[in-house]
């Protein structure tokens, strides 16, 4: 019997690392490719994409990856899986300019296989047909996905709100959804990010309003930060500060790039008077200056981060300047943005951000509006995606509410599979599907255990215990040496290192010659001494590293 495979790879049961596979007799298609920044509890990894293996391993026919949307969670993992998959890439053209500089930046700038799609445009991909829906969202040029397929039609959300006075006009696609909904939809798989707000999702519009008030009381220079894909707010920041007499002044790599190159597709509509760190604003009074920058996350090597340390060596903030975190505070950052808050206050400035003023609104749908898109295409199956666990739990309640039954709504989580036919759904066996850490250089070659190591030594420290044996008969030569680091430092450390060390001698007169001549032997019982000894006398448990030399 023909079935369709729904395979999650990442972004059900967290927020990004969305990519979705639909397989279909051994042909497959991937929908987006996103990575997900680390939680403080993975120490030192830089980035988490997706795990491909069950692409690589199992030869598996992929025959391209489709993008929603431009922003990282969507597509940041890609220059990474496309060292392991060369397929082609199918996205919008914004999407693709911005993706372009992306692949420039690791070296990829020979990838060509990068193809454009379009809202009301068919694209045939072996046995699937997919077209895009406009949708609307926080930037442009985003994308539903209507999937047709042996079986029936597939509707892929992306990330989406109902936004009907978007900055850019393009609206969002009722009749679309409707006509899918009308000719009938076997599976609706669905944004969840925003499933427990009531009501509706405000318009890009409302964050102006806001934004036109902080802006005609603000006396002094005035700092924005914003998402660089963010087009529509870069725009309104650009327009407003046109119509107060400011000249603007992008700053950061990021929001450079992403401008200039939304500028160059027609996106981005930039003055003539636009102005870059590199220009001559000092010349300009402080009061007809307005920073559009990166760093609304704080990010250590962002502008503003930077310049929130008074570590900038041209951009100053002083007092009566204004600063504004235009951006939601990303779950996991809450502690790196507060800290950057207190330093800008710190500098003397009138600081706005998500929870005391209204400049930023949500680009994901509420409530309403998720189930305006499940009366719209009534699916006969429903699969929420794009959140946590609980955030996919509420919307398949949600849609109970609005008529599905709850043995037509499915709840997967990464690596579990749904397979369809015409007239049945039901999950199965999961595949291997998990996540992979990128640390500089390094991609996938951290592992969980390097992880528990790292918070191991971070929460106890480690000591160091150096001696020298006699090759033959095993008797200490020079030795032991104790050298702590992240471990103590108390009144009584010399004392306590001191009786540590009496306790390996100790250990040591009492196994036999044969352990001790065992180089690998003699490590581990110095060990076990020492971390029953730390553990006994100071309820610490230490890394304790062995380093033993022979004469």
């Amino acid at each position: 019997m023909e079935t369709l495979r729904v395979i999650p790879l990442g972004g059900l049961g967290e927020f990004g690392l969305n990519m979705m596979l639909l397989e279909y007799e051994g042909a497959a298609i991937a929908i987006d490719c996103g990575l997900m920044f680390p939680g403080t509890d993975l120490l030192g990894i830089d980035l988490v994409i997706p795990d491909v293996s069950y692409i690589v391993e199992k030869k598996k026919r992929l025959l391209g990856v489709v993008l929603t949307h431009a922003h990282e969670d969507h597509i940041g993992a890609l220059p990474y899986i496309l060292k392991q998959l060369a397929v082609p890439i199918f996205a919008s053209r914004l999407i693709l300019g911005l993706l372009r500089n992306k692949l420039r930046e690791h070296d990829l700038d020979k990838i060509t296989n990068l193809r454009e799609i379009a809202a009301g445009k068919a694209l045939d991909m072996g046995p699937f047909k997919i077209e895009g829906i406009r949708v609307t969202h926080s930037l442009m040029d985003c994308l539903a996905l209507g999937i047709d397929t042996p079986v029936g039609t597939v509707i892929h959300t992306g990330d989406f709100k109902i936004d009907n006075t978007p900055m850019e006009g393009e609206l969002f696609d009722f009749q679309k959804f409707s006509a899918y909904g009308e000719k009938g939809v076997l599976l609706l798989l669905s944004d969840s990010t925003n499933v427990e707000r009531e009501g509706y999702t405000p318009s890009e519009r409302e964050v102006g309003r806001a934004l036109e008030g902080i802006f005609h009381a603000s006396r002094g220079k005035i700092f924005i930060a914003t998402f660089s894909s963010n087009i529509p707010r870069i725009q309104q920041v650009i327009d407003l500060s046109e119509r107060v007499g400011r000249r603007v002044v992008l700053s950061g790599r990021s929001m450079i790039n992403n401008a200039e190159i939304a500028s160059d597709l027609g996106y981005l509509k930039l003055p003539a008077r636009i102005m870059t760190e590199s220009d001559r604003w000092q010349d300009l009074h402080s009061d007809r200056i307005t920073f559009l920058t990166t760093g609304s996350q704080g990010e250590p090597l962002s502008v503003l981060h930077r310049v929130a340390l008074d570590d900038h060596k041209s951009i100053k903030i002083e007092p009566g300047d204004t600063v504004i975190l235009s951006s939601k505070f990303i779950p996991g950052n809450e502690k790196t943005i507060t800290n950057l808050i207190n330093h800008l206050y710190r500098r003397g400035a009138e600081v706005h951000y998500e929870k005391v003023s209204e400049i930023h609104v949500s680009g994901h749908a509420s409530q309403e509006e998720l189930k305006t898109m499940l009366q719209l295409t009534r699916p006969r199956y429903f699969v929420p995606i794009h959140g946590e666990y609980r955030h996919l739990i509420k919307h398949i309640q949600l849609a109970q509410e609005v008529g599905l039954a709850a043995e037509n709504c499915f709840l997967l989580e990464d690596g579990e599979v749904l397979e369809l036919t015409e007239n049945q759904a039901r999950k199965t066996e999961s595949i291997s599907a998990g996540r992979v850490f990128v640390d500089g250089k390094g991609i996938g070659d951290v592992e969980d255990i390097v992880i528990r190591d790292r918070r191991h030594l971070s929460e106890d420290g480690m000591v160091l215990a150096v001696m020298t044996i006699h090759q033959q008969t095993g008797e200490v030569v020079a030795g032991p040496d104790l050298i702590s680091r992240g471990f103590m430092r108390l009144e009584n450390e010399e004392e306590v290192l001191e009786q540590a060390k009496k306790v390996v001698l100790q250990t040591l007169k009492g196994i036999n010659r044969e352990t001790r001549t065992d180089r690998g032997e003699l490590q581990e019982e110095v060990r076990k001494a020492l971390r029953r000894y730390f553990n006994k006398t100071l309820e610490r448990r230490p890394v304790v590293l062995p380093l033993i030399m022979e004469t």
